[in-house]
């Protein structure tokens, strides 16, 4: 068995999910690291937060691959006493290298919204919104047609499959109607609304519902045919769902070449909530 360079990692990641199917705001690809270096011990996970940083140390993991990117917005200053410095810092200093997968992640065949629609049990008709230049089916969120149900059943189900957070699964629209058409978008999925609509969703799963679309996406359904009727789930829950079928893939692909590479899933919960406070009605 051969031990690969981060160099052939990188390329083997960006095989499975290009880069060039991330979009233009996004920061993908390989943010620390000596490509000449070579990986025997590959760590994946949602966020690059502390404490995965911690895990990869513990576990000998020479690359942590991420779905969020570690920089994604503007930095002035990689010094170990600010948040991102201080990340790479340990990085370096442990020899770990860092890749980011994230919109290609989603956007590619077998993403992080196919993980979570095919839970569902829905065969996938398309995505939300297409990747401009990529082969068709590519692209953001992923909507198709199952046998008739009901939000609630939806919602149920998601509750068994998905893991158990604190902000759990909430509705918003009429629990026991009748759906048949699901839209999802894994992870943040507020501005794709338009696209949920033009596919005629009955109902739209997503994450980080906020106040204003959803309240405005509900009033919309209401001049209309009621729909989309909403399922809002925990950003890392719906995420992480993504991460063993990476893993799976990657280790497969890698061992066809021939790579001594072990890959693992990170088992740190990083959803950021701890504590919610029951209200009576």
């Amino acid at each position: 068995m051969v031990e690969p360079t981060l160099a052939q990692v990188r390329a083997l990641v960006d095989e499975l999910w290009p880069e060039e199917y991330a979009e233009a705001w996004d920061s993908v690809g390989l943010t620390a690291g000596d490509p000449t270096a070579r990986v025997t011990s590959v760590l994946l996970a949602v966020d690059p937060v502390d404490d995965v940083i911690a895990e990869a140390e513990e576990t000998g993991a020479d690359l942590l691959v991420t779905h969020h990117p570690l920089l994604l917005r503007g930095i002035t200053s990689v010094a170990a006493d600010t948040l991102k410095g201080g990340q790479l810092t340990r990085l370096l200093r442990a020899g770990i290298a860092h890749i980011a997968a994230h919109t290609n992640a989603d956007s590619q065949l077998g993403g992080v919204s196919d993980a979570l629609i095919e839970t569902l049990g829905v065969p996938v008709e398309g995505p939300l919104v297409q990747t401009a230049g990529a082969p068709d089916g590519v692209g953001i969120g992923r909507w198709g047609d199952r046998e008739p149900t009901t939000v609630r059943a939806l919602a149920e189900t998601l509750a068994k499959v998905l893991p158990a957070t604190v902000t759990g699964v909430r509705i918003a629209g009429d629990p026991d109607a009748e759906v048949r058409r699901v839209a999802v978008c894994g992870g943040a999925g507020d501005g794709l609304f338009d696209s949920v609509r033009e596919v005629g969703a009955d109902v739209y799963i997503t994450s980080d519902l906020r106040h204003h679309p959803a309240t405005e996406a509900r009033d919309t359904a209401h001049r209309g045919a009621g729909l989309p009727h909403l399922i809002d789930i925990s950003h890392w829950a719906a995420e992480s769902l993504w991460l063993d079928r990476a893993a799976e893939l990657l280790g497969e692909v890698a061992a066809q070449r021939g790579w001594n590479l072990r890959v693992r899933v990170s088992t740190r919960r990083t959803d950021a909530w701890t504590l919610r406070i029951a209200q009576e009605d």
